[in-house]
């Protein structure tokens, strides 16, 4: 595990709780100022084991995993290289271990929960593009610039000898590292007893090397049986800050919960009645999904790349590619061991804080699950497409696509859940629980900052929610939701969220979040008041072979 990078700091940690010491075990009598505030900042984190019942593995099962995670780790040296720079060549310039450690968690010299403020000397702000483009390439040079692969999720936008701009494929630009990945992944499904999961990584293998996705895709999509699965690839687009067009290496090596995926089976049947029922005007829910969509899950067993880095995720909703999802529909992977992993270590601590008492009972496991599987559910509802001739909403939206889609995944996710719930469909959660379990969801998620496409979304929605009167807050800090007016303004916010993406609005959409994706100065004193209470912000993983009880 010398390359897993928690592993490390899970060394520090322990070093740290039987006093400060350093990795080389020298005592340290006083830390600097500076020393004081990394280690505090690592402990914002909560430390989390990835493992799962490894009794439900096959023989063959157990042969894949040390494949799969060297897959994995190939994808996060990749995601350095894309962010800043070799990963052992960064840390190492680093002397300080604190800051070493710090860094070691945010994939580089900006904390990616503060608004991506730099903390290593040397480094300025976090480059909109970071290595997609030349640092000293213009938007108005790149929007003249004459090129069919330009905005590829896949090109590197590299500047030539002659001054010149050039559009670099991944697969040519990371031949080396992929070509083992492919081998390993080909290696992988030969193990593989599932027909459904050979086929597909196989294909992926082939996807890494040609860097044509659809198919493994569409392979993807027609795996049903499989116990593991294995996402992986370069995916999504929030690294690229300065158009949304490129995307970013990542992967996560998962096994699946049979008995609650049964659960979850049923609501998929539901999804072509939810898109007529959304609380807009019929051209902006015209699109029918695909109705192959499933929801399962699952146990998160490693993960890397941009999954690891910021805020770790809890679901995933997959393909991106829209083809697919109209041909298809999606799946949605709920994420059960890190849901309840941020759940016990934060939500609930945050509730007990800043939810009126009134209203704690309400804070409950199944409403967060709930609202966080059908976040992702949202994902494949409202429309890909604009209804006024603008291409797709990502493409018209550009790199304000991500902030308004996690927006509407939000909103339409209650919005879901609470019509199920009143179908009489979802029976372990009331509105009540689920509306205050989402109140105390945005502040938990609001954290994240204005650096991540989550953040912003919560932001937007918190204030919205305030404006509309859904909550109320305390002179002391303590927020109450008004169960007369949340349903309205759950509503309301839907078919603004939609409207900005069914409209392809840019110009809205950028002037609407530059107002309100932001924290005003009554949420920041409860935010910091959290932050007193050392609240952790989220989680870091220890993972790998040995936590698994697995041996290579």
């Amino acid at each position: 595990m010398n390359r897993t990078i928690f592993s490390a700091l899970t060394c520090l940690l322990l070093l740290f709780s039987a006093g400060n010491s350093f990795a080389d075990g020298k005592k340290v009598s006083k830390l600097s100022p500076q020393d004081s505030l990394m280690k505090a900042k690592i402990g914002e984190f909560v430390m989390v084991r990835l493992t799962t019942d490894v009794a439900q593995l096959s023989e063959n099962d157990r042969r894949m995993i040390p494949l799969l995670i060297e897959v994995a780790k190939i994808m996060d040296d990749l995601y350095w290289k894309q962010v800043i720079t070799e990963r052992k060549k960064f840390l190492d310039s680093i002397r300080d271990p604190f800051i070493r450690r710090f860094a070691d968690i945010n994939y580089g010299p900006w904390e990616r929960l503060n608004n991506n403020e730099p903390f290593v000397k040397g480094f300025g702000p976090k480059p909109a593009g970071v290595n997609f483009y030349p640092k000293d390439m213009t938007k108005a040079e790149f929007d003249k610039w004459m090129n069919k692969d330009k905005t590829s999720p896949y090109t590197v936008i590299k500047r030539k000898t002659d001054k010149t701009l050039s559009a670099v494929w991944y697969h040519d630009l990371y031949k080396t590292e992929l070509t083992r990945a492919a081998t390993m992944l080909n290696q992988a499904a030969n193990y593989a007893l599932d027909s459904g999961l050979r086929k597909y990584l196989n294909l992926r293998a082939t996807a890494l090397l040609t860097d044509k996705y659809y198919d493994s895709d569409m392979a993807w999509m027609d795996m049903k049986n499989n116990t593991l699965d294995f996402v992986v690839g370069p995916i999504e687009n929030y690294e690229d800050a300065l158009f949304g067009c490129k995307t970013a290496y990542e992967a996560a090596l998962l096994v699946k919960d049979k008995e609650w995926s049964k659960k979850l089976a049923k609501y998929a049947q539901f999804l072509p009645e939810l898109q007529q029922q959304l609380p807009v005007s019929d051209p902006y829910k015209s699109e029918k999904p695909g109705t192959d969509s499933d929801l399962n899950a699952y146990d998160i067993i490693y993960v890397s790349g941009h999954s690891n880095a910021g805020s770790k995720t809890i679901a995933i909703n997959l393909p991106n590619d829209e083809k697919v999802q109209m041909a298809k529909g999606s799946r949605r992977l709920q994420l059960k061991n890190a849901m309840r992993a941020k759940f016990d270590n934060i939500l609930v601590p945050i509730s007990k804080i800043l939810i009126d008492s009134s209203q704690k009972q309400y804070i409950k496991f199944d409403a967060f699950f709930s609202n966080v599987m059908f976040h992702e559910v949202a994902h494949g509802l409202g429309i890909k497409n604009t209804i006024n001739g603008k291409g797709t909403v990502r493409d018209a939206l550009k790199e304000k696509y991500a902030a308004f889609e996690e927006a509407k995944a939000d909103i339409l996710g209650l919005y879901m859940v609470v019509k199920l719930i009143e179908k009489g469909e979802i029976k372990e959660a009331t509105r009540e629980d689920c509306y205050v379990t989402f109140m105390a969801g945005l502040i938990r998620s609001v954290r994240f900052g204005a650096a991540s496409a989550h953040g912003k979304a919560n932001m937007m929605c918190f204030n919205y929610f305030a404006e509309k009167g859904a909550f109320e807050r305390s002179a002391t800090g303590v927020y109450k939701v008004n169960f007369d007016k949340i349903g309205k303004a759950m509503n309301d916010w839907c078919a603004q969220v939609l409207t900005y993406e069914g409209n392809g609005d840019y110009q809205g959409a950028s002037a609407y979040l530059e107002t309100n994706g932001v924290i005003h100065t009554a949420l920041q004193k409860d935010l910091d008041h959290l932050k007193n209470a050392k609240i952790p912000v989220d989680i870091v993983y220890s993972q790998g072979m040995s936590f698994l009880g697995l041996r290579k």
